[in-house]
Parts: structure tokens; C-alpha cells; sequence
């Protein structure tokens, strides 16, 4: 163990220890189903617990409200790692070259209870490293809000060969009040892309809603019914007030 702890009752515990790697910022962009990773965090107030399982899913949607408000996060990880209350904020991490790699941040525990087998992590990837640097930057980060949950579908042939894309996003909720909801967006409907940007995948979609959109007329091109339409939205901003509540 090197040399014991020791403090002095003023300043940090410290432990003089050498060779120590530190982890490394991954990109959960390349995480695949079934991939063995790790959860920390205190749960239940145990301090540095660790919990193993694996990547069940990818590509969740997480509904959060406080009874009045609701917000949506995309592309979140479902792991069985164990998860309790008090994980929230921890890491989930896997193995890569012999690195501890850091791919996702604890969120939520689904269903009731604890101890479901079925928790939810932000993931890290080129999205959540903007915002990070937004944050370290600015103090604070803008972005756009539609107000739909998805995830990935392939397109049929026809609109295949029309569109020039494999995939689009399957619109599988739609905020009551939201941006999406005034412009009349509907579940079943496959975002295939928004201004000139093709959108092939729930990442694409969150890449693209920056602050640029914000208070802004913008097309979204929209999979319905076998055609093709142009849905004109306004995206807010996303934000939360004093009580965190998302509007």
C-alpha cells in the first residue's frame, strides 16, 4: 500500500503512492450491447462502492418531471450494473487497452424500489465533451429543445432510395406544450433531417441542437405516413428555473 495515510486534522488525507494511472474520457459512441463495465458512487451513503454488469442497451430515452415540468434526455446507457440511491454522479467505466475508461455518469434507477437491474447513465461522447468545455468556459450551457423523445429506425426501401439515408429518428414521445407539439410533430413520425443537416440517429440529433437554434424558424424534414413533409418548428431553449424544474 506505499506509505499510510496520514493528516495533520487541517488539510486533506493524503497517501504518497507512484505508477498510479488515472482514467481516461471515453466515447460511449462505441459501446456495444453486452460490453462488461463498472458503476461508482455511494449508494445508500456507502462511499466508493463499485458495482459490476454490462451495457443491457443503448439508446434510451429518460423522462424526467417534478409535476409540472418535464424534460427528455436521449441516448442515455442502460446498464444492470447495480445502481442505488446515491449513485447518481458516479462514473460508469469499462476497460480499453489496459485504461479505465470513463463512458458514462450514473443518472437513474428505473422502476420501483431499488436494486432493479435497471439503471440509466448519461453517456460521454463528442456531445457531452462540448457541453463540458461550455461549462468550463461560459459557466453555463445553451442549447436547443423540441420536446420529443426516439430513438433509431431504418427507413424503408422507397424513402431509401428518395432521402439517400439508411435511418432516421422514430419520434416515440411528444411533449405536451413543447416546440415539437406546437408544430404538430407526431409520434411514429422519422426525423430524417433538420435544416440541411440529415439526421440518421439520435446522436446526429442532439449534435445539431445547439444554440444557433434557438427562438429560430427551422425545417425538419419528417418520415409520415410513407412521404416525405417539411414541419416548420421553433426549438426554446432548454433551461431550468430556481426550483431545477426544466421548461
Amino acid at each position: 500500500m506505499g506509505n499510510a495515510w496520514r493528516g495533520d486534522g487541517k488539510s486533506p488525507l493524503r497517501r504518497a503512492a507512484g505508477g498510479l494511472r488515472t482514467a481516461v474520457i471515453g466515447d460511449a459512441d462505441r459501446l456495444r450491447v453486452g460490453q462488461l463495465v463498472v458503476a461508482v458512487g455511494s449508494p445508500l451513503g456507502y462511499a466508493g462502492s463499485v458495482s459490476a454488469g454490462v451495457v443491457s442497451a443503448l439508446g434510451r430515452s429518460l423522462t424526467t418531471s417534478d409535476g409540472r415540468n418535464a424534460r427528455i434526455v436521449d441516448n442515455v446507457i442502460q446498464t444492470d450494473a447495480s445502481l442505488h440511491p446515491g449513485n447518481s454522479g458516479g462514473a460508469l467505466a469499462t476497460v480499453a487497452d489496459g485504461s479505465v475508461v470513463v463512458v458514462g455518469v450514473n443518472t437513474a434507477v428505473i422502476g420501483p424500489g431499488i436494486g432493479q437491474g435497471l439503471g440509466l447513465a448519461v453517456p460521454l461522447n463528442v456531445a457531452t465533451g462540448r457541453f463540458i468545455a461550455a461549462l468550463v468556459r461560459e459557466g453555463r450551457v445553451r442549447r436547443a429543445y423540441l420536446g420529443v423523445a426516439g430513438g433509431t429506425r431504418p427507413l424503408p426501401p422507397r424513402a431509401v432510395a428518395s432521402i439517400g439515408q439508411r435511418d432516421g429518428v422514430e419520434v416515440t414521445t411528444v411533449v405536451t406544450g413543447s416546440p415539437a407539439a406546437k408544430a404538430g410533430l407526431r409520434t411514429e413520425d422519422v426525423i430524417v433531417a433538420v435544416g440541411a443537416e440529415p439526421v440518421a440517429g439520435i446522436g446526429d440529433l442532439q449534435r445539431l441542437l445547439t444554440d444557433d437554434w434557438i427562438g429560430r424558424p427551422v425545417p425538419l424534414r419528417v418520415l409520415r405516413g410513407g412521404e416525405v413533409i417539411d414541419v416548420a418548428i421553433v426549438p426554446a431553449e432548454l433551461r431550468s428555473d430556481a426550483t431545477g424544474a426544466t421548461r
